[in-house]
């Protein structure tokens, strides 16, 4: 069974959190402290949800903690903070994700199984001149760092993760503005209009009707 590891003190959204989880079919393992989440991350938790303001520290902290003693399950944080340097200390520290409170719950839950999916892949990724360091969260081309937002740095390790095609509906559920809002179909085309100049028109192939797919050739150029 799948195992959260909900770290929140509100005692009232830990309890509706937990509920929440717990319909999705996944066990929940709660701690409302820092000291309780280094208690309770055992073998057992696939995923960490994580409010970044605790009573005995802060969750960035904590991730960076863990991470540089190579812990590698993946962290969403839970922030009622939406300044971009609080979003950035966050992904710095090795943090996966965050949502900003106040969220909508299907938004969160969308979010965690991203996370879930995304522990379940191979990590590395190379596909004939870029590579992927999922640590610096860069995608490189020919050994140079592509200047690349966050989403659209999600939109190219999806598309490089998967041999087949990606559906829209795939890419718009994991994807979201910095507002917390689903980002909409005609939103989701200006971003892939970008990436192809940034990576390559040949490489990102239009399923018209289905969705994108990562393309290793040079015919393979496709409109949006």
């Amino acid at each position: 069974m799948t195992t959260i590891l909900l770290v929140e003190d509100d005692a009232i959204l830990r309890d509706g959190l937990t509920e929440l989880f717990s319909r999705e079919g996944w066990q929940v393992t709660a701690a409302a402290s820092v000291r309780e989440a280094r208690e309770k991350l055992n073998r057992d938790v696939q995923a960490v949800v994580m409010d970044v303001g605790l009573p005995d520290g802060d969750g960035v902290s904590l991730c960076r903690e863990w991470r540089e003693a190579g812990e590698t399950r993946p962290v969403l944080f839970l922030t009622a903070r939406g300044e971009e340097f609080d979003v950035v200390r966050g992904l710095d520290s090795g943090g996966n994700d965050y949502v900003t409170k106040p969220f909508r719950m299907q938004e969160l839950l969308s979010r965690v199984r991203v996370l879930l999916r995304s522990g379940t892949e191979p990590r590395p990724v190379n596909r004939k001149g870029f590579a992927v360091d999922r640590e610096r969260m860069q995608v490189l081309k020919d050994g140079e760092a592509l200047n690349l937002t966050l989403t659209e740095y999600k939109i190219v390790t999806m598309l490089m993760d998967h041999p087949n095609v990606v559906p829209r509906e795939r890419l718009l559920e994991v994807l979201w503005d910095e507002g917390g809002k689903f980002i909409d179909d005609n939103t989701l085309s200006v971003h892939m209009s970008r990436l192809r100049d940034k990576v390559g028109a040949e490489h990102i192939r239009t399923i018209r009707g289905v969705g994108y797919q990562w393309s290793d050739t040079s015919s393979a150029a496709s409109s949006l």
